[in-house]
């Protein structure tokens, strides 16, 4: 099973409370995670984008940095780990992001991929004259399906003459051509948005779902695999989950429940105004506002002693069509350190990662 990690790209990384560690984010502490990461074996590092924040007395993801730069510093300071930046589609043309992805596909010697947005919160595209207007949220796959294919005609063979209801390419070109195959991720949770996968996607991320429950995603797994008959290709699952682990059960859970504890609801109350402008079938926008678990976005949760979420991680691992996992931690530094140390060490499905690091 992959292991990635979703890095903080926006203050506060994923906890919309009040008692989370607060800090914004940096390079330096961005470089840290990743160099950590890449030490005990993790796969890949993502980095989201986001462009305006939720608000609150937090301030939830009102500083940011902008993902293609960050990763292309972090492809310098990297060696083995596979990096993905997040283009906002409505905001950069494809032809832009062919030739950025490129760029960094030559610092990382090959390591680069792109995880392809819409984009859902819509004051962070009218601030800049962009949004396409409230009809955007049922054509954006289709919309994306034109940008995705325009960006594969150019890393193929640097050249695009794509005629579609949204791009018209004119003899655009793009060189040099990326050296590795530039991997695209989608995060379609709707029927449009898995078929979007299955057609243009590598893989495919989805929400973890509820406390302690690591397969409740199988569902949304299954309609992966559905739309993969439909399209004779093999786009697997990636799954998004918080750690909040301690060295024992109640200690981890005493954690959790002062986080929820110190909820920033106004914060919250914006992200659930602002999910819930998306009436599309299916929207994953639905989930992260629900009011369950918003302190956390409503991501799955795995809270417990090392090898409790160490046990949860390898349930993970058998729901069919899964890649992998990409984590989120309440505190990132030290989470990595101790997923590598004490969490990783009792996984089967890393046997391989433990391997390595016991030969090294």
């Amino acid at each position: 099973m992959d292991i990635g990690i979703f890095i903080p790209i926006g203050n506060n990384g994923w906890l919309i409370s009040k008692h989370a560690p607060q800090y914004h984010p940096t390079f330096e502490l961005n470089k840290t995670i990743v160099q950590k990461a890449e030490h005990y074996g993790f796969d890949f590092a993502l980095s989201m984008i986001k462009l305006r924040g939720f608000g609150g007395a937090t301030e939830f993801w009102e500083h940011n940095l902008e993902s293609f730069t960050l990763m292309a510093g972090l492809a310098a300071v990297t060696s083995r780990i596979q990096l993905f930046a997040t283009a906002a589609t409505l905001t950069l043309p494809p032809a832009i992001v062919a030739r950025m992805a490129s760029t960094i596909d030559s610092i990382s010697n090959g390591r680069f991929g792109v995880n392809l947005v819409t984009g859902w919160q819509k004051p962070e595209y009218e601030q800049m004259g962009l949004w396409p207007g409230d009809e955007f949220f049922s054509t954006r796959y289709e919309y994306l399906a034109e940008y995705a294919q325009v960006l594969r005609d150019l890393w193929a063979t640097g050249h695009s003459d794509f005629k579609g209801e949204y791009f018209t390419m004119n003899d655009c070109r793009v060189s040099p051509k990326p050296k590795a195959d530039i991997k695209v991720i989608c995060a379609g949770q709707s029927d449009a948005g898995m078929a979007f996968s299955s057609k243009y996607a590598d893989y495919n991320f989805c929400f973890g779902k509820g406390v302690n429950t690591p397969t409740a995603f199988a569902p949304t797994a299954v309609k992966l695999i559905e739309a993969n008959a439909v399209t004779g290709r093999d786009v697997t699952s990636c799954v998004l989950f918080m750690i909040i682990a301690d060295d024992t059960d109640e200690a981890a859970r005493a954690k959790w429940e002062h986080y929820k504890a110190g909820a920033d609801e106004e914060a919250i109350a914006w992200l659930s105004e602002k999910g819930a402008a998306d009436k599309s079938p299916g929207s994953n926008m639905r989930q992260m506002a629900d009011p369950t678990s918003a302190v956390n976005i409503n991501m799955g949760t795995l809270v417990g002693s090392w090898a409790t979420v160490a046990r949860l991680l390898e349930e993970v691992a058998t729901v069919p069509g899964t890649q992998g996992v990409m984590l989120t931690f309440d505190d990132f530094v030290q989470g990595v350190e101790n997923f590598g140390q004490k969490i990783q060490p009792l996984m089967t499905s890393r046997k391989h990662i433990n391997l390595l690091r016991e030969s090294a």
